[in-house]
C-alpha cells in the first residue's frame, strides 16, 4: 500500500482551469466534453506524453447520471422531471449514480499514471488525503465512509458530522487514471438531494428492479459553506486546489492541448455523444 503523498507528489504537475471556458472546436461545453476530456488526459498520462493533471471543472444545472440508472424503468419521466427544473441530463463513463452539478459545484480530477501499478483503493486514499490536507486550516473533522441516504453512496463519500458534501468516482484508461470528485462549495445540499431523491421517484415508481437504487434523504447531504458555517466559494476552493499542489510538485505548468491530444479528444468525445444518443433524444 502506497503512501498518499507518494501517489500525488510528481517532479511536474499540469494544472488545467476548465471551469469557465469553453472547450474545443466551439463545441458546446457541456459534461460530455469534460468526461471526453479526462479520457485524454489519462492516456496522454499514461503514455507518459505528458505529466500528471489536476483539472478543474464546473458545469451549470446539470444531472450526471450513472450506467445504472440510464435504465431506469421510467427514465424518459425521470428526464423530463430534471430537463422542467431546468437542468441538462448526461451519462458518464466512470462509476457512481446520479448527481447533481451546478456553479456551486468544484469538480476535481487528478489524473494519474503508473495505474497498473497503484490499486483503485490507494487512488482513492489518495484523493481523500488531498482534499483533507487542502481543507486543513478549516476542520480537522472530514472522514470517509458511506453515507446512507446520501445519492450516489459509496466508501469513499465525504462528510463531516455525517453530512455529506463530496464523492468520488474513478475512470482507468490504459496506464492512466482520472480520480474525479464533486466538491459541494457553496448552495444548498438538501436542494441538490431533493432533486435526485424527485428524479429517482419518478424514474422508479415501485418497480422492481435488479440494481438497488439508493433511498436519498435530502438531510444526509449539505454543501462545505453550510457545513463549515462560514462562506466558501468556488473560486476561493480553486485557490486552494493550486495552494496545495505546490505542495507536492516542484514544477506546475499550463500546457493546451497538443494536436494528438486534439485528435484524441475528437474520438472520445464521439464515444461520450454515442453513449448518450438515448438521454439525448429525451431532452
Amino acid at each position: 500500500m502506497k503512501n498518499w503523498k507518494e501517489i500525488v507528489r510528481h517532479k511536474q504537475f499540469r494544472y488545467l482551469d476548465h471551469s469557465k471556458e469553453n472547450f474545443f472546436n466551439k463545441k458546446a461545453y457541456t459534461a460530455l466534453t469534460s468526461f471526453a476530456i479526462d479520457d485524454v488526459l489519462a492516456l496522454s498520462v499514461g503514455g507518459k506524453n505528458t505529466a500528471p493533471a489536476i483539472r478543474l471543472w464546473v458545469h451549470p444545472d446539470t444531472v450526471v447520471l450513472g450506467i445504472p440508472d440510464a435504465r431506469l424503468p421510467y427514465i424518459e419521466e425521470g428526464v423530463e422531471l430534471l430537463n422542467k427544473q431546468g437542468y441538462h441530463v448526461v451519462v458518464r463513463n466512470s462509476g457512481g449514480l446520479a448527481v447533481a452539478l451546478d456553479a456551486g459545484v468544484l469538480n476535481i480530477s487528478l489524473v494519474l499514471p503508473d495505474v497498473k501499478h497503484i490499486s483503485i483503493h490507494d487512488c482513492y486514499e489518495a484523493m481523500v488525503s488531498f482534499i483533507q490536507y487542502m481543507l486543513r486550516d478549516l476542520t480537522n473533522e472530514i472522514e470517509a465512509y458511506e453515507i446512507v441516504g446520501s445519492y450516489c453512496p459509496g466508501d469513499y463519500d465525504l462528510s463531516i458530522g455525517g453530512r455529506k458534501f463530496a464523492g468520488i468516482s474513478q475512470r482507468r484508461v490504459k496506464d492512466g487514471a482520472a480520480i474525479q470528485i464533486y466538491l459541494d462549495v457553496e448552495g444548498k445540499g438538501v436542494e441538490r438531494a431533493s432533486l435526485i431523491r424527485d428524479f429517482y421517484s419518478v424514474g422508479l415508481k415501485d418497480a422492481e428492479t435488479k440494481f438497488s437504487f439508493p433511498d436519498v434523504d435530502p438531510s444526509t447531504m449539505a454543501s462545505l459553506t453550510e457545513l463549515l458555517g462560514t462562506k466558501i466559494t468556488v473560486n476561493g476552493m480553486k485557490d486552494r486546489v493550486l495552494e496545495s499542489l505546490q505542495h507536492f510538485s516542484d514544477t506546475i505548468v499550463t500546457d493546451d492541448f497538443s494536436a494528438d491530444e486534439q485528435e484524441a479528444f475528437k474520438t472520445r468525445y464521439e464515444q461520450m455523444v454515442k453513449r448518450n444518443e438515448r438521454i439525448a433524444g429525451m431532452q
